[in-house]
């Protein structure tokens, strides 16, 4: 995604958060090698685990832009643990909400893991998440259950698994690995539009992996005050990209209700039929 507004390295939007939080836009790898790891777990495909204390950097965004104003002063006491299962391509977006969302949270209370599959040997931790009787696993469809309904029935502390990537690379990882479907299944009940607004979402209800977060440890927390607190730096961040020469990008369901979408039709007949579906209010 282009970068508006700023060309220089030093004025990159998302390269990192001030020298409060610097490189949080860095892959895990170019991280530790500069020593600039975040306080949040972190693992990627070689299946490193890498941690450590955010360190001052002149990567960091100018103060005009700063974001350091709209995180909390401290971290979110929550008793839920996130374990973020992040997709490799979304390493190198520049405007991803993830390194928000973590720096918002304790760093023991969220866990970042990158890849695309995720086997029980490679990942013995993991599995014994999955297998947890108190673990979630946040991706809607007809099996899962309302997250409300959940946390009225629950009064122990709780993991939380949440996939992060687009919808296909989502669905990819999800049906892909037999660990994702040991958890409980459920699903935010929401009619509330994303704020994420830089990106285009497929549909007018679809929220960004931040969003869905901020939405979750709200209900699971019973605070509402949660919600606002994390979504605050995703609302400056698209604020000032929008300052800065940056479109609001409506949902693909917008556009084609509307008669916008301006892109070509896809030839593949399920895709078309996805297309289909969203201008007729058909849940997908």
């Amino acid at each position: 995604m282009q970068l508006f507004g700023f060309q220089s390295p030093a004025n990159c939007f998302g390269t990192a958060l001030c020298s409060r939080f610097s490189c949080l836009n860095l892959s895990s790898v170019e991280n530790a090698v500069m020593g600039k790891t975040s306080t949040t777990s972190l693992v990627s495909e070689t299946g490193h685990l890498i941690t450590g204390e955010f360190k001052e950097s002149h990567l960091c965004r100018p103060q005009k832009v700063c974001l350091c104003p709209f995180l909390p002063i401290h971290p979110l006491k929550v008793s839920t643990c996130l374990y973020i299962i992040q997709h490799p391509a979304e390493e190198s977006r520049v405007l991803r909400t993830v390194p928000l969302l973590a720096a918002c949270l304790p760093p023991d209370k969220c866990k970042i893991l990158v890849g695309r599959r995720f086997s029980e040997d490679r990942y013995p931790e993991l599995a014994a998440v999955c297998r947890n009787p108190n673990t979630l696993i946040l991706y809607p469809g007809a099996e899962a259950t309302n997250l409300e309904e959940i946390a009225v029935m629950s009064s122990s502390p709780s993991v939380m698994i949440i996939i992060d990537g687009t919808w296909s690379q989502a669905k990819d990882i999800f049906y892909k690995n037999s660990l994702f479907r040991l958890p409980k299944q459920v699903q935010i009940k929401t009619n509330i539009s994303s704020q994420y607004v830089i990106r285009t979402q497929p549909t007018n209800t679809c929220l960004s992996t931040l969003e869905c977060a901020a939405v979750a440890f709200t209900i699971m927390e019973k605070n509402k005050s949660i919600q606002e607190t994390i979504l605050r730096p995703l609302q400056a961040l698209c604020s000032f990209q929008l300052q800065h020469g940056a479109q609001i990008h409506h949902s693909k369901e917008h556009l084609l209700k509307n008669g916008l979408y301006d892109k070509p039709m896809p030839k593949n007949k399920r895709k078309l039929r996805r297309m289909e579906l969203l201008v007729n209010n058909v849940k997908i």
